[in-house]
């Protein structure tokens, strides 16, 4: 009962509480930055898709945490948690500074993260951190398109997505260090294909 009244606590906490971060958002060192009216559109949508990944590494490690049997486990995963809440404030808070919102199916996209997570759990410890691995390898390499995509003089978008690509592959190494176990390639591609859908639809809602 416990973890089921944190779990939801969580929830609510993600998906309508102002997050706030632990650490100065990465951003912060850097000038907004002199966009014009498209450059300010394409950054707020990267960022609106960046604030949705958020939402889900909240709902995917908040789910395995409360289904997991292993107090070492669960707290591997609520130390990355909270380090997915700073990217979570970071992102919210940028949307803000580029006059724009986070996805309207936030809480469709949070209760779809969640119920992955308690299903990979409910298999085992090892493939709940495999799904960890394989999370995290897209988010990066995600991550790595924005970067690609988002406007040169936006420094402030991209020092928050370049740190956010480093967290998520230390997050993908520890999990692999801790004993993850290779999903199936079924089970990786309904990943990928749940994944370009959510993004595609959150750059615009």
């Amino acid at each position: 009962m416990d973890q089921l009244l944190t779990a939801a606590d969580a929830a609510l906490r993600t998906l309508f509480a102002t997050p706030r971060a632990n650490e100065e958002s990465p951003g912060k060192q850097h000038p907004v930055g002199d966009l014009d009216a498209a450059e300010q559109r394409l950054s707020g949508a990267l960022m609106r898709v960046n604030h949705v990944g958020e939402v889900c590494a909240q709902a995917l490690y908040t789910a395995q945490a409360a289904v997991t049997k292993d107090p070492q486990l669960r707290a591997h995963l609520l130390e990355a948690a909270r380090e997915e809440g700073d990217h979570l404030a970071w992102t919210r808070e940028r949307l803000q500074e580029l006059g724009t919102r986070p996805s309207l199916l936030n809480p469709l996209w949070y209760a779809g993260a969640f119920a992955l997570g308690v299903v990979a759990s409910k298999v085992s410890d090892a493939m709940s951190l495999g799904f960890v691995v394989e999370t995290e390898t897209q988010v990066a390499a995600h991550l790595q398109s924005h970067l690609d995509r988002l406007p040169e003089q936006d420094l402030a978008s991209r020092a928050i997505v370049e740190r956010m690509k480093d967290d998520e592959e230390r997050h993908a190494a520890n999990a692999l260090a801790a004993g993850a176990a290779d999903i199936p390639l079924p089970a990786r591609a309904l990943m990928q294909a749940a994944a370009k859908v959510m993004t595609t639809t959150a750059h615009y809602i």
